[in-house]
């Protein structure tokens, strides 16, 4: 028997917000558990693949799955419906389930308004799905008594309890066994009680954590196939410190050279456990700020004081590593003088990375119920071929010139910060190793040159500030990402003598850097010797962005 797994694009296209571009870790765990069950599986990231009609038609006469599940979120709930759809004109025959967030608070509108999902699984979904998967194999009738199964009988909605949680998520086959992905998680759920967030009422702030050992050992598996940075996407990955501290001693025990990036609370983390992390690898941390204002963060359930946000971004930077913020505006009450407060907030932790969201509503959320209390907001709204709904919206007080002028001032507000954020954290004393300090000023530098900084006309003196945090790396250790980063400055200023001098001395420093060798050739090709650019770029011949160049080389040669 077969079965497809599809993580389906979003309404609107994604070009900054990539988190919703990567498959979601949960596919991977469905997937290896029906493999083991002897299912023959396969996924389809659509963003990734790029589905129309015409390749999904294709799909299905290729594979021909008897069973096809999505994974359901508000932003792909209409590509989902289409998808499926498109199936039972092709394949009536499939059975068609719809899992995930949207589906387990959404599950009565997609039963009772469109006819192409059979089924929808409420809840954590492996358990369900696989005893779902076995009957249809066995071509028994669906049982009553699968959990959190919904579906239509005899013209009726019917809906089973939703299951109850893996207890020992160790009892799950580790997808990285057969899957290639660089999204991770040590740990599901959250014990916070955000209202803007569904995760209280999906996971009902219980957490459970895989061991060290499984997490260590799926880390090691998936650096074996090439991986070597990863989103570790738990809710809080410090809310057990001892946890960390052996995951991150595990880490460096075994050698792995990898780096990642995690998401946690400002009130839960220490500097003994950040510095365990960034030997580890970590070298980014977001933290939910969500306001400046004390009323708002109160309105959201943001459980968290000003002098934790503070001491929690501090911490980060004397640990070298990256701390970023996220901010949620347009929220009940919000006025010009709470977005005020966020403005001081901002001036005063001076993140290094921040990401600044318009207040969304969504099923399953507390805010999201108040609106429909109020009757503000309408169950029929998800017909419409929207991806959310947002407070603003439902809110007469409160005007869409407003808030765009909130966004703006959040953002400039950032961007403005930022150069002196980044000069004072060259000036921050710290106890790690130098070359911790080295890597983070040339990250830090890079994102100004060549990162999603480098395109915002409002930060102040790009060029001059990367310079200083290139400079300050190589003042404190050597680091390729300096050596490169001043070197393609110098090739930007057309000063070739001067970047084949760095790049000369970065190679003598990191002998096989491909980067690095590829900017001394194209230095030697800005200014005519091809014959010494070829004899340079020959030892990565192999790499594909070496290849063209090599080419050209030869040409000019002849």
């Amino acid at each position: 028997m077969r079965v497809l797994l599809i993580y389906p694009p979003c309404l609107e296209p994604r070009y900054t917000d990539l988190d919703h571009t990567y498959t979601p870790i949960g596919l991977y765990y469905l997937a290896a558990l029906l493999i083991e069950q002897g299912f023959e599986t396969r996924i389809i990231n659509a963003y990734a693949e790029e589905i129309d009609r015409s390749k999904l038609e294709a799909i299905l006469k290729e594979f021909k799955p008897d069973l096809i599940g999505f994974t359901v979120f508000n932003a792909n709930r209409w590509a989902a419906l289409e998808y499926c759809r498109v199936i039972k004109e092709i394949s009536p025959r499939a059975v068609t389930v719809f899992g995930g967030v949207a589906a387990t608070f959404m599950w009565e509108h997609f039963l009772e308004n469109f006819s192409y999902p059979d089924f929808i699984i409420r809840g954590e979904g492996e358990i369900p799905l696989e005893i779902l998967a076995r009957q249809i194999r066995q071509g028994e009738p669906i049982p009553e008594n699968i959990p959190g199964l919904a579906w239509r009988e005899n013209g009726k909605i019917r809906c089973n309890p939703r299951p109850g949680f893996i207890s020992d998520l160790d009892r799950l086959p580790d997808p990285a066994e057969h899957f290639t992905f660089s999204h991770v998680a040590l740990s599901r759920g959250c014990p916070g009680n955000c209202t803007f967030c569904a995760s209280p009422a999906f996971w009902k702030r219980k957490v459970r954590f895989h061991s060290p050992e499984y997490f260590l050992r799926q880390l090691a598996r998936l650096h074996e196939k090439g991986v070597t940075y990863f989103n570790v996407s738990d809710d809080t990955f410090t809310l057990k410190p001892e946890l960390v501290r052996e995951v991150c001693e595990r880490i460096i025990r075994a050698g792995l050279d990898i780096t990642w990036a995690a998401i946690s609370r400002v009130d839960r983390v220490d500097i003994k456990t950040l510095e365990l992390m960034r030997r580890a690898g970590c070298i980014q941390i977001s933290f939910g700020v969500e306001s400046g204002s004390k009323k708002i963060r109160g309105i959201l359930n943001k459980d968290i004081t000003e002098p934790d946000i503070v001491r929690a971004f501090d911490l980060c930077k004397k640990a070298r590593i990256l701390p970023r913020a996220y901010f949620i505006y347009a929220c009940p009450e919000e006025a010009e003088n709470t977005v005020q407060e966020s403005r001081k907030l901002i001036q005063k932790i001076k993140p290094l990375s921040a990401v600044f969201y318009i207040l969304h509503l969504f099923p399953g959320t507390a805010l999201y119920d108040r609106a429909v209390a109020e009757g503000k907001l309408k169950e029929d709204i998800w017909l419409k071929k929207i991806e959310e709904v947002s407070w603003h919206e439902l809110d007469p007080g409160m005007q869409k010139d407003d808030v765009l002028a909130f966004g703006k001032a959040l953002r400039d507000t950032f961007y403005k910060t930022l150069p002196r954020a980044a000069r004072e954290s060259m000036n921050q004393e710290d106890g790690g190793e130098s070359k911790f300090s080295a890597d983070f000023f040339s990250r830090l530098g890079l994102t100004f040159t060549h990162g999603d900084l480098s395109r915002i006309e409002e930060i102040p003196e790009k060029e001059k500030l990367a310079r200083e945090l290139f400079e300050k790396a190589l003042d404190t250790a050597p680091d390729r990402r300096a050596f490169l980063g001043l070197g393609m400055l110098q090739q930007k200023k057309r000063s070739f003598t001067e970047a084949e001098k760095i790049l000369l001395e970065g190679i003598s420093n990191f002998p096989d850097d491909p980067e690095l060798i590829l900017a001394l050739g194209l230095t030697y090709m800005n200014t005519g010797r091809f014959s010494e650019a070829l004899e340079v770029l020959t030892p990565i011949q192999d790499r594909p962005e070496a290849e063209y160049y090599i080419q050209e080389c030869r040409k000019r040669i002849r």
